[in-house]
């Protein structure tokens, strides 16, 4: 792919068949990033997982987990520096590394992105019916509002990114504002004393809990994967002003916002309630603001998780689409998904194709409910795949940058040494994870490996792809 110029164009002077250069700025794509992983949502899924993994040491743990992820970040950030491509990791590790798991990278990107945005979908349906005293399970009712979910977002993403990047910051402030605010209000509570709350103990300041009860690992295996789509920002980089250096700004500021919020929201909510409501909860965040302010406040957290679960899925289709066309663009994918449209200046062929694909596997999975256990085993395994590509990345920067790294001792550690223990962590995460899960689980990541395996060789045999000939790359040192 070309590399475009740094000067400002309006879509009326883009070239045919390119996306829109400089379109939005480094707090745009940081906020996209951010909404990838959904941290209204992410809170509301794991808060109670979390507070009994870690025996309530949830903020040490979640600290302590941002560190490998900024590290992950700052690889994603000196990758683009060399190559300002929204096909990523996949293009990354295909050219320092191998084509062959370059294409296997875009594949778990791929997979990772459409199986999380589906999760988001599923999220918001039941979040506004139980709101709204409405019975959550109605299938229906689902369906009715996954389906205009998608509909909508996939407009959004199709008329162009810009439209998409300010429904992002708008839905992002309400969210972010929300589950801050509850987030202190939640620590105000607790540290008064309120009715029903557990107390903050020093153990709340170690990773293993209240009387070392908690596991400090078992917390990390849940941590990683609330972070999970921070690098959302670096696919619309060949979209964002100086693509070189803005989407690598943008994925660290994302971590450590991300850091932040989880920390506060995670921390300050908790305790609110007693250890025995929270894990008998099936809507932790709701229970949690009623027994803060009633069912009033218990509307309010719902609209953070919903606009949450708004935001991931618009997010999901335009960073899925934009892999989907760097993926194309290289031929490992049918060439018409690397078409853009010249009015709207995005890619409206990929952008179709994923925002339907999500919407007909959630009809799929609410209607067939003999496919819907299996496909929540697949779900599940979303965050093994995200860690997965991580690694690969880290690996790829140390492989690029190898001539650096022998030359310059602060390479060394920067680009060498801190890589390669992040993607350890990340490696003993996926190892450790998958020997507690049970074998459907275990059987869906293999599933998803073995496609990827068969759809590589007819990327290489089918549409015979330049691709998996390309010779390695590294950068001078």
């Amino acid at each position: 792919m070309t590399d475009r110029s740094a000067v400002p164009v309006n879509v009326a002077d883009q070239a045919p068949g390119e996306l829109e250069s400089d379109a939005i700025g480094v707090v745009q794509d940081t906020v996209i990033g951010m909404a990838a992983s959904a941290p209204a949502a992410s809170v509301g899924l794991t808060i109670a997982a979390l507070a009994l993994a870690a025996a309530y040491g949830s903020g040490p743990v979640i600290i302590l987990t941002a560190i490998p992820m900024l590290i992950i970040a700052n690889a994603y950030r000196r990758l683009n520096m060399w190559s300002a491509d929204c096909g990523a990791s996949f293009e990354w590790v295909g050219r320092a590394i191998n084509p062959y798991l370059g294409y296997q990278t875009g594949w778990l990107m791929v997979a990772a992105y459409i199986l999380g945005t589906i999760s988001g979908v599923e999220i918001l349906a039941p979040t506004v019916l139980a709101a709204f005293g409405n019975n959550s399970n109605n299938t229906w009712g689902n369906i009715g509002i996954d389906t205009a979910l998608g509909l909508v977002m996939l407009v959004i993403a199709v008329i162009g990114i810009k439209i998409t990047a300010r429904t992002q910051v708008g839905m992002a402030l309400i969210e972010y504002v929300i589950l801050i605010g509850f987030g202190i209000a939640g620590l105000i509570f607790v540290a008064s004393h309120g009715h029903g709350s557990y107390p903050i103990t020093s153990g709340w300041f170690n990773p293993d809990g209240i009387g070392g009860h908690g596991s400090a690992a078992a917390g990390f295996l849940i941590a990683v994967f609330m972070f999970t789509g921070w690098d959302g920002a670096i696919y619309v980089n060949e979209e964002t002003t100086r693509r070189r250096t803005n989407p690598g700004k943008a994925v660290m500021i994302a971590v450590a916002l991300l850091a932040v919020i989880y920390t506060l929201a995670t921390v300050g909510l908790q305790g609110v309630i007693s250890p025995a409501k929270l894990q008998a909860s099936s809507s932790p965040l709701v229970t949690i603001a009623q027994a803060m302010g009633g069912g009033g406040w218990a509307k309010v957290l719902a609209l953070s998780v919903a606009l949450s679960a708004i935001a991931s899925t618009g997010a999901g289709i335009v960073i899925t689409a934009r892999i989907v066309y760097g993926m194309a663009e290289r031929r490992v994918l049918p060439p018409s998904l690397a078409t853009v449209s010249p009015r709207f200046a995005t890619p409206v062929a990929a952008s179709v194709v994923v925002g339907f694909f999500v919407i007909a596997i959630t009809w799929v999975y609410l209607l067939a409910t003999s496919v819907q256990m299996a496909f929540t085993y697949v779900v599940d395994a979303t965050g093994l795949l995200f860690s997965a590509f991580y690694v690969l990345t880290a690996l790829a920067t140390i492989v690029y940058y190898r001539r650096r790294i022998l030359a310059r001792p602060w390479d060394l550690v920067w680009l060498g040494a801190l890589p390669l223990g992040a993607a350890v962590f990340l490696v003993w995460i996926i190892f450790r994870s998958m020997q507690l899960a049970g074998a459907p689980e275990n059987w869906s990541i293999l599933g998803i490996v073995v496609l990827g395996v068969i759809l590589m060789f007819v990327a290489r045999f089918g549409l015979r792809s330049p691709f998996f000939g390309i010779a390695r790359e590294s950068s001078d040192a």
